[in-house]
């Protein structure tokens, strides 16, 4: 008897059928374990192994009466089974049953959250190197700042990535265990060998404590990593949202044709996958929140978590899967206007290189204090009365006594601005 989980699709991780064949999967291999040991004859466990199964119709109709999962799950199998499924469940509590099949799954979707944040690395890889000299304008607080180039947002965003991969791991492995050790977890009626058994045929590792349950702060580890993944992925949809603003139009989502804006506007673009990517963000972090909610419990165990699981584990897994496959999408078909980026670098008339000038003031000898405030009215002039700031900087009185037309030119030059890019990117090995 082995899971149906296919291991491609994550939806089918938390169904019913799935966990609950999961869980047979591990009270068949506790009865292994026990055969070893000289407890469960030959021929009960071959009867287990070859009669153990359920449908889940009967299940729920068990269900009705006994008001337990577990117990409803165990009858049945035990219908299927006869007099060998006494052996079954021996020594063991629900939740062994059902934290270590729980393990199994939470490794299953942590695999493929991670095959699909290396297929987004991917995409931003090759997109960091496509723009990695395409000139743009970088802005603080929503103000033009200085010259940068657009794979560098990639290339940031690739950075990210790498350590929501390394998270990633590490919240697989918190979350790859599993624990057969009785109802406060002291093995009062089951050898360690079991667990021990267990846990290695299912590729996981027994945890070296447990109570009545695996401790949930590994949970609210894998489910504050997730949360930490989305809120990525609403960085990268916030960028995108606002840059295809119709006032900027840097780049923009990609609009297939056939696609529809708005039932009242034709002429509507709208980004509307970057906007349910930053909404989706939102429920992983409340789902977080009641995560860290589970991992204080009434003494050796209590139920209040279980019910939070049902809910938190599933949908935060599926919206994340979900999450990545739209942005990774996006950003493979991200739809960039580099003509655009230009005309927004020039829109301040030169403002984006006040620094420079500064710079150069100093060089020359000048005060900061005193070369600050020369740059700065003459920038104030641009901001609010429209001057042109070069013509204005190359007729300050104060800034002509120390540099020259050619270096106050040489000032409003980007490109020597970014002479550094491949030195960050040669961090990458790009």
């Amino acid at each position: 008897m082995i899971p149906r989980y296919t291991g491609k699709e994550m939806g089918s991780i938390w169904t019913e059928e799935n966990e609950d064949r999961t869980m047979v999967k591990v009270e068949i291999l506790a009865c292994e374990a026990m055969n070893k040991l000289g407890i469960v004859p030959d021929d009960a466990l071959h009867d287990i192994q070859t009669k153990a199964d359920f449908e889940l119709d009967r299940v729920h109709e068990i269900e009705k009466v006994t008001n337990h999962d577990i117990i409803s799950l165990l009858t049945n199998v035990a219908e299927h089974v006869g007099d060998a499924s006494k052996y079954i469940h021996k020594g063991l509590t629900s939740s062994d049953v059902k934290d270590t099949a729980m393990g199994v799954m939470m490794k299953h979707s942590c695999e493929l959250l991670i095959d699909l944040e290396k297929k987004l690395h991917e995409v931003l890889k090759r997109q960091a190197q496509t723009y990695r000299n395409t000139i743009c304008v970088g802005r603080t607080h929503g103000i033009h700042a200085e010259p940068m180039t657009f794979g560098l947002k990639f290339l940031l965003w690739m950075d990210e990535t790498e350590r929501n991969i390394e998270r990633l791991e590490l919240a697989k492995k918190y979350i790859s265990v599993g624990k057969l050790s009785g109802a406060v977890g002291t093995y009062s009626n089951i050898d360690p060998f079991v667990e021990k058994y267990v846990c290695e045929k299912l590729g996981l590792e027994p945890v070296r404590l447990a109570t009545q349950v695996v401790q949930r702060d590994r949970h609210a580890f894998y489910l504050t990593t997730i949360a930490v993944c989305g809120a990525s992925l609403e960085k990268m949809a916030t960028e995108i949202r606002a840059l295809q603003r119709t006032d900027i139009r840097e780049a923009e989502e990609y609009f297939a044709p056939g696609q529809k804006g708005s039932s009242a506007m034709p002429h509507k673009r709208n980004p509307i996958t970057c906007e349910k990517i930053c909404g989706l963000a939102r429920v992983l972090r409340g789902n977080a929140q009641a995560a860290l909610e589970n991992v204080a419990l009434w003494h050796e165990r209590d139920i209040s978590h279980s019910s939070v699981e049902r809910i938190i584990l599933p949908d935060s897994t599926i919206l994340l899967d979900h999450m990545l496959r739209k942005m990774t999408n996006i950003l493979d078909k991200l739809l960039v206007y580099p003509d655009a980026m230009i005309r927004n670098l020039n829109k301040t008339g030169g403002l984006i290189f006040s620094q420079n000038l500064l710079v150069a003031l100093v060089g020359k000898g000048v005060l900061r204090e005193d070369a600050y405030k020369w740059v700065q009215r003459n920038a104030m002039a641009r901001w609010l009365e429209g001057a042109d700031f070069k013509t204005n900087v190359e007729a300050d009185p104060d800034i002509e006594k120390y540099l020259t037309k050619e270096e106050i030119e040489a000032c409003f030059e980007p490109k020597h601005m970014l002479k550094h890019i491949d030195d960050i990117y040669a961090r990458y090995g790009m």
